[in-house]
């Protein structure tokens, strides 16, 4: 007997993902890596409650989520965090089956006394 509730609202996000990465317009930022703070969470809108087959074909892998943040964000020297972020979204977003993305990019090294970070949300939510 099939179970009442069939499909449920879904999201896979990854948080806290640490790498170096090419990016801002100071003379130390262009010519070494800095360390970056990638948080992406990606809509998936309703999917069913259990996939159809115990199978990874069946949904979207994290491992190529994870992937695609580190390939885009390392790519080339990017002067503004903001373009970076937006080239990060528009790239998620093309993913099959995302309906929306939140991400949020942090440069842990910048100041001594806080981190800043930038903040997009594109799509449905």
């Amino acid at each position: 007997m099939p179970h009442p509730i069939a499909h449920a609202s879904q999201s896979l996000s990854l948080t806290g993902l640490r790498f170096d990465a090419n990016l801002g317009i100071l003379d130390h930022e262009r010519t070494a890596p800095q360390p970056i703070q990638v948080d992406a969470e990606l809509n998936l809108g309703p999917q069913p409650l259990l996939p159809r087959d115990d199978d990874i074909s069946q949904v979207l892998d994290y491992r190529k989520v994870r992937r695609i943040i580190i390939e885009e964000c390392t790519a080339e020297h990017v002067n503004l965090l903001e373009t970076l972020i937006g080239k990060l979204a528009h790239r998620l977003m093309q993913l099959p089956g995302v309906i929306g993305v939140r991400v949020k990019i942090a440069k842990l090294e910048i100041f001594d006394d806080c981190e800043v970070a930038i903040r997009a949300q594109a799509g449905q939510w």
